[in-house]
Order: structure tokens, then sequence, then C-alpha cells
């Protein structure tokens, strides 16, 4: 019986001291983890996927359709990007082949624009190799009675439903997703247009358009987002911001 009781007084010492023995190994790699993070903050946070395009501030994100620096006429004007009549298109200075991208826009009264993309530079004009996502001030602008040209459109291939535009004068939010040939188009949190590019209908509806004459037509699979700038009408834009997809 006593050798009985030394082995369990002998086993409860073990027990304790194994795990103290825990316990100090898990606070020396608490304690290590910590010292770790202090040393390389950037360990302990990941990153954000979305990149910003432009920060309020500078330009240094863009640049001219076949130029190396901003056209005359585009302005930082209260930490948007704006311009208040025609002017060159603008490009971003990185090309892009799979990709979400949210931009908020303002546009005038009677105003039309555009984002491309996917462009590239080897035609006069970005709008004969990019899909464009039409920018309009629906209701003021000619091009709004055809829903093929109006907000939010794949201009002059893919109709927008109506209803889900701000009026001229005040903000509106698009989204853009292009993940190989799938696109589709948002606005104010509403999608617009699901396409497939390549695919048998958006050849037809290419076949049928102006954008025939130029065979290359939304064939690229990586290049420039771009702004329109040469039709007439203010535009302001905010919060661009571009999403690498994997």
């Amino acid at each position: 019986m006593r050798m009985r009781g030394q082995q369990v007084l002998w086993a409860a010492g073990f027990v304790a001291a194994a795990g103290l023995a825990q316990s100090t190994i898990q606070s020396a790699i608490h304690q290590s983890t910590i010292q770790s993070a202090i040393r390389n903050p950037q360990s302990a946070i990941s990153p954000s996927p979305w990149r910003s395009l432009f920060d309020g501030a500078s330009l240094k994100e863009w640049r001219g359709y076949k130029a190396d620096a901003v056209p005359a006429g585009w302005k930082i004007d209260h930490g948007t990007l704006a311009k208040d009549a025609r002017v060159a298109d603008i490009v971003s200075k990185d090309e892009f082949g799979d990709f979400e991208l949210e931009i908020d826009w303002r546009i005038g009264e009677a105003g039309n624009s555009g984002i491309f993309y996917r462009g590239t530079e080897e035609y006069d004009h970005i709008y004969w190799s990019a899909p464009e996502y039409q920018l309009l001030d629906d209701k003021g602008h000619a091009d709004g009675k055809d829903r093929k040209t109006a907000a939010g459109a794949a201009y002059a291939l893919y109709r927008s439903p109506a209803g889900h535009l701000h009026a001229a004068g005040e903000w509106n939010h698009t989204r853009i997703v292009v993940n190989g040939n799938h696109v589709e188009h948002w606005l104010n949190g509403h999608r617009l247009v699901v396409y497939t590019l390549g695919s048998a209908d958006w050849r037809a509806r290419v076949k049928k358009s102006k954008f025939v004459d130029y065979p290359n037509y939304g064939k690229a699979t990586t290049g420039y987002i771009g702004i329109q700038g040469d039709h007439d009408g203010a535009l302001s834009l905010r919060n661009i911001k571009i999403k690498v997809l994997p």
C-alpha cells in the first residue's frame, strides 16, 4: 500500500510538472509570436485585395491614350477626377485581364462618357478595341432613348434595363466584373448586363454593329482601363478601385 501511495504521488507530480512545462512552452510561443508581430507588423495583417486607381490627390495612375501625360482638361476637383467639357481620353498606366472594377461617377446634364476595359492602343481610338460601359444622362441625352446606348449598357451591343440610374448631378456607383470571357455590368447595386465575350451571340451582335470594321474589337485578354473624355458634358469620378481576380 505504501508503494502504491508513493507511485500515486510520483504520478501526480509528473503530471503537474508536465502541465507546467506545457504552459511554459505555450507562453514562450505566444511571446515569440507577439515579438515577431512587433518586429514585422505586416505579417499579422492580410493585405487588401483592392488597389486604388485614384487617391483624390494625384493622377499618377493615369495617362492619355497613346500619350505619356494626362491630357489638358482633366483635373482634380475637390477630391474627384473631373472634366468640364470635351477632352482626350485617358487610360490606366497598367493593363488588367481578369478583375472587378468599382467607380463612383456623376455626370452633368446631357453628359455622355464611358468606361472602357481591356483596351489596346492598336487603333486610333480606344473604343475600336475595348468594350464600353456607358455613362450617360439618360434623360437629357439622345442616346438614352435606346437601351443599347443608355447608362449601364455594353455600348451598342447589350441593353441595360431602365430604372436604376440616378439623376444628372447625383452620384452613381458602378461595378464591372471581367473574368475570362464572362462580363457583368452593375449599377447602384443592380446587375444590368451579363454577356460572354467571343460567344456566338457576341459575334453576331458585333457583326451588326459599327465595331465590325475593327477585327480585334473585344478580343484582347488583357488591356487598359479607359475613361472617355471626347464627348461633351461634365463628369466627375471618385473611389476608383480595382481587384485583380486569380
